[in-house]
């Protein structure tokens, strides 16, 4: 079993002693860093960078939108999930444009919280009903336009096909054995996607093949 390295930036002493409290009943997670602010996270990023992160909204110094952009500037495979008590459907369908992978609210149950850490390792994205539902009110208020498969995203069927099975929810290695292909060749794929869909990650890839109707869910 793969462990997962985690980062947990909030600036409240008793929150993050609380989470650590329910990472240390999970065998397969290690937390290799500690932060306060986006600026204290970015000045520890130049000695270890997790493979997730816990990232928190209102945080003085630096908060969690602009963290998050600039997370996605300089790292842009680190993995983030939002843990707050923010509850806005704008807030929420905004931070997954621009590059978080999961959005938690601050009152989740440690079951939860392993789901997310664990989805957001291996797929790259966790969708609770709750985020689901503000995902969806959100894209309805949106202009929505027709897919331009063939005048602006060029793709081909089998990225189509990879397209189809990461909306499902499946695994590089669950891709990989639907469509007997390579773990790398799927890979491959999905970095084509992102380019040409013109998103920053696999959640992103998952809103945008919904809005602009490329799969239908």
């Amino acid at each position: 079993m793969e462990t997962i390295k985690l980062g947990l930036i909030d600036d409240h002493n008793l929150f993050r002693e609380g989470i650590k409290s329910l990472l240390n009943k999970m065998s397969d997670v290690s937390l290799v860093l500690e932060a306060v602010s986006g600026k204290d996270l970015l000045t520890k990023l130049n000695n270890i960078i997790p493979d997730v992160i816990l990232l928190d909204l209102e945080m003085e110094d630096m908060n969690g939108v602009d963290t998050t952009l600039k997370l996605q500037e300089l790292y842009p495979d680190l993995k983030i999930i939002i843990l707050t008590m923010h509850k806005e459907e704008r807030m929420i369908s905004y931070l997954m444009e621009v590059g978080a992978n999961g959005y938690l609210l601050k009152d989740t149950n440690q079951s939860e919280l392993e789901d997310a850490i664990r989805s957001v390792y291996e797929k790259g994205f966790y969708f609770n009903p709750f985020v689901s539902e503000a995902l969806v009110k959100g894209l309805k208020h949106k202009a929505i336009k027709p897919p331009e498969i063939g005048k602006n995203y060029y793709l081909t069927t089998r990225e189509l096909e990879v397209l189809e099975l990461i909306t499902r929810e499946y695994t590089t290695v669950e891709i990989a054995n639907e469509l007997f292909l390579s773990t790398r060749t799927i890979e491959g794929h999905r970095k084509n996607l992102i380019s040409k869909l013109g998103v920053k990650n696999t959640a992103g890839l998952i809103m945008k093949a919904i809005k602009d109707k490329i799969i239908s869910v």
